[in-house]
């Protein structure tokens, strides 16, 4: 089956330290015509395979020994300079503590290991488009639970937020509790293609990949608190 996007085959690297997850994946993810370039057993093995066979998308687990997956996908994506490469992180549990690190560290989402084939092959393709995975709802809900925790972290390289305009701030602050584009054009009496303009350009002036990304932004430099008045709005 080819890209919806470019019409090219989607491609794949899938890193896990168990065979059977790999290989299973690796079945659906064929089945459907979507090409496993390479497949990695730890971090430091996902990091080479992606970097000789450039995939659109990377599957990555999180526990894997030595180099682990979070600490993957940031070298994988500090060496992605053209931003093209897009990560899904593998998680056993929902809502794992991990999960919050690996999205500040540039993973477009995240599925459960027990997902089903097609929501594994759908979500591929998501991301792929350049859309974001997890629903930024979702996401608002990990960084609420985990953002305290993680209070000793290196500050983020995007904290600036001077370069956007008023309109583009509102954008922002709303789309950080959970708004559809569809939602954002109804509370701002937009249109849905100006909504989607702002969007874009939001993501990129602030060099983000996608909404997962901006709503983690927009906790971290304080635009948004867990309960503020954005919040207290929905």
């Amino acid at each position: 089956m080819a890209d919806g996007v470019s019409g090219d085959t989607v491609r794949a690297v899938i890193a896990d330290d168990q065979a059977l997850v790999r290989t299973g994946f690796g079945m659906i993810l064929a089945a459907d015509g979507i090409e496993v370039t390479a497949e990695a057993a730890d971090g430091a093995e996902a990091v080479a395979a992606v970097l000789r066979t450039r995939p659109d998308v990377v599957l990555m687990d999180i526990r894997m020994p030595g180099m682990d997956g979070i600490e993957a996908t940031r070298r994988i994506l500090a060496e992605d300079s053209a931003g093209e490469i897009r990560v899904i992180i593998l998680t056993t549990y929902d809502l794992d503590h991990y999960v919050y690190a690996a999205l500040t560290a540039g993973a477009s989402g995240f599925l459960l290991k027990d997902v089903t084939p097609e929501h594994l092959v759908a979500a591929v393709r998501l991301v792929r488009s350049g859309d974001a995975l997890l629903a930024p709802a979702i996401t608002r809900r990990l960084i609420e639970r985990f953002a305290h925790r993680e209070a000793a972290r290196p500050a983020s390289p995007h904290r600036d937020l001077s370069g956007l305009t008023p309109r583009e701030l509102e954008v922002l602050r709303l789309l950080a509790t959970g708004l559809s584009n569809a939602e954002l054009a109804e509370r701002l009496f937009l249109s849905p293609t100006t909504v989607k303009t702002h969007v874009g350009r939001i993501l990129s002036k602030l060099e983000l990949r996608d909404r997962v990304q901006a709503v983690v932004l927009a906790y971290e430099s304080g635009l948004i608190t867990p309960g503020g008045p954005a919040e207290s709005a929905q």
